[in-house]
């Protein structure tokens, strides 16, 4: 269901009939159902007066505010790692990480498979960060926050790609990456906190890119549901 909607399969503010999804994706209507009901939980639709349910939309300050958030919950993530004061040997997959998206950035990038690489290994380094704060109630908040696609670490990886000088946003993100890592093995708690909050800024400033460019937005898990006010 989450797919079909991102996908675009259904339009902002279309009618989601349990029937066609039944027919769509060969689930029965009791499941279908139940689903629908956790996706107006998490917001992704919304109950209409006639009765059902009707794909939600958002607006560009609704997506650039969930980054906001998702930053806020992260730079904490990351300051509570530093304050936690990890032993090295405790911080070396964040180290593996990086040292996997350097080799992306410097041999793989703008193929298909070095993307793929890309994103997998971005968003092992921010559960790493998450797991290392040792906070479950953080975990949660962040886990509730990402669940918009155009909110998470990579959601904006592939548009980011089709962006003039996209190499150069790769290196800068790397950057920041790097500098988390180091105020988290340094113990510098603020200093991470702020990284992390300005890492998230970087990707809002790469929505704004991409919403100039329709073949970009194309690219955005969800960028179906943004609409231009």
């Amino acid at each position: 269901m989450r797919e079909l909607i991102f996908s675009g399969a259904f339009r902002p503010g279309e009618r989601i009939s349990e029937l066609t999804v039944a027919e769509l994706t060969g689930i029965s209507r009791t499941p279908i159902r139940s689903a629908l009901q956790q996706l107006s939980h998490e917001g992704f639709v919304e109950v209409i007066p006639s009765g059902g349910y009707a794909v939600r939309s958002f607006s560009e300050k609704d997506v650039f505010d969930a980054i906001e958030v998702r930053g806020a919950l992260e730079g904490l993530a990351a300051r509570l790692a530093a304050e936690r004061g990890y032993s090295a040997g405790r911080l070396r997959p964040l180290e593996d990480c990086l040292d996997e998206l350097d080799s992306v950035i410097e041999r793989e990038l703008g193929t298909e498979e070095g993307f793929s690489r890309y994103m997998a290994a971005n968003r092992r380094l921010h559960a790493l960060i998450l797991e290392l704060a040792d906070s479950p109630v953080l975990k949660q908040q962040v886990e509730r926050a990402v669940a918009l696609p155009f909110a998470s670490p990579s959601g904006f990886i592939m548009a980011q790609s089709t962006l003039p000088d996209s190499r150069k946003l790769f290196v800068v993100a790397q950057d920041q990456h790097r500098c988390v890592v180091e105020a988290i093995a340094e113990r510098e708690g603020a200093r991470a906190e702020r990284i992390m909050q300005e890492h998230a800024r970087l990707a809002a400033r790469n929505l704004r890119l991409a919403l100039r460019s329709e073949s970009a937005l194309k690219l955005i898990p969800g960028g179906a549901l943004i609409r231009n006010d």
